[in-house]
């Protein structure tokens, strides 16, 4: 029936549920199971989900690691729920804030036996929703009919894992012109995904050939950098200084991608943020949150530049993955020009690290 919604519309309605604590639905193999985020969750919502069944709590095997828990099915844990557990317990395992204050939270009896493809896309909804990737598990036997007697949403697994890893189709939604200090001859373009997630900007300046090799950067968004002009990063340096050369040259395009915090969401990366002060780097905050180093979805900038017509760029960056990502999706990137501003005092760490473990060219 066309009026009901697609795998891709119930999707982002379950990302909505789980960020005010509503449970999901998911089912597959036979089974069904209720998942919810564990930053949402409430005890009354624990209450009536123990009363259905036994939980277990999925987590990151990066999270895994640094709670010294098995994680038997590689990339996740599956962790045996106490009974005397609260909500307090399972946040305190979620969430890496306490670590160093209360280093001892086990011991911790993982599961091993039995598929964890439930679990795996509990924590893949739960990124997506910008969330701790942590989720509450609860098994029950008939997954359809719950989720029609609750009103929940009900989501089935083999539409959910690889719609979970398409790229939304985006539409440019409008454009409109915008003088700016970097040059009188902008416009900015806003692009919509069709999934309902954050909408993207491409900001072109002067009138760019769609023949030849545009002067392009790809920017995730960063509201402490580019908005609150903070010293522990080089991002906002970085926004200006690409906007300013393509003022120079007179044409280039910068796509503006909300994707703060590398992926993660602004919430998360002021945990990472805190994390730091105790003395952990950005990859080691982001690793102990349960997040990888990079979670960002750099297919998104290709996307856009196709659909404005460009085939070949002149890449800003220092960042040798996206090149990369460029190249994989069928832009040819004829150069790379590099774009070393914003180095300080207070972030000679960061970018250190970013140069070490991520490759970045500094």
């Amino acid at each position: 029936m066309t009026l009901a919604p697609t795998i891709t519309e119930r999707l982002t309605r379950a990302r909505g549920d789980l960020r005010m604590g509503v449970p999901v639905v998911l089912s597959g193999g036979g089974r069904a199971a209720l998942v919810v985020a564990v930053e949402a969750l409430t005890a009354e919502r624990l209450a009536a989900l123990r009363a259905l069944g036994a939980a277990e709590l999925a987590l990151t095997a990066r999270r895994a690691e640094t709670l010294k828990a098995r994680a038997y099915d590689g990339d996740l844990a599956r962790i045996m729920v106490p009974a005397a557990a609260d909500v307090a317990w399972l946040r305190a395992l979620a969430d890496p804030a306490d670590d160093l204050r209360m280093p001892m939270k086990g011991p911790l009896r993982s599961v091993r036996e039995g598929p964890a493809d439930l679990h795996r896309a509990g924590i893949a909804l739960a990124k997506s929703a910008h969330l701790l990737p942590a989720a509450l598990v609860v098994p029950v036997p008939n997954g359809l009919a719950l989720a029609a007697e609750l009103g929940l949403t009900f989501l089935p697994l083999d539409a959910v894992a690889p719609a979970l890893l398409l790229l939304s189709p985006l539409h440019e939604v409008t454009s409109a012109r915008l003088p700016m200090v970097a040059s009188d001859a902008g416009r900015v373009h806003i692009f919509r995904p069709e999934d309902g997630g954050d909408e993207h900007y491409a900001i072109e300046i002067g009138q760019p050939d769609r023949k030849a090799p545009v002067l392009a950067r790809l920017h995730s968004a960063c509201f402490t950098g580019d908005v609150l002009g903070s010293l522990k990063c080089d991002c906002g340096p970085q926004l200006r200084a690409a906007l300013a050369q393509m003022g120079t040259e007179g044409a280039g395009v910068l796509l503006y991608l909300n994707q703060e915090g590398r992926g993660i969401g602004l919430a998360n990366k002021m945990r990472a943020y805190s994390l730091q002060d105790q003395g952990f780097d950005t990859v080691e905050a982001n690793h102990r949150l349960g997040f990888e180093d990079d979670e960002r979805d750099f297919r998104i900038g290709a996307d856009i530049l196709r659909r404005m017509g460009f085939s070949a760029v002149r890449l800003l960056t220092n960042n040798p993955k996206k090149l990369a990502m460029m190249e994989s999706c069928g832009l040819q990137v004829v150069e790379r020009v590099p774009l070393q501003v914003g180095q300080t005092a207070q972030n000679a760490g960061y970018l250190a690290t970013k140069a070490a473990k991520s490759g970045h060219l500094l």
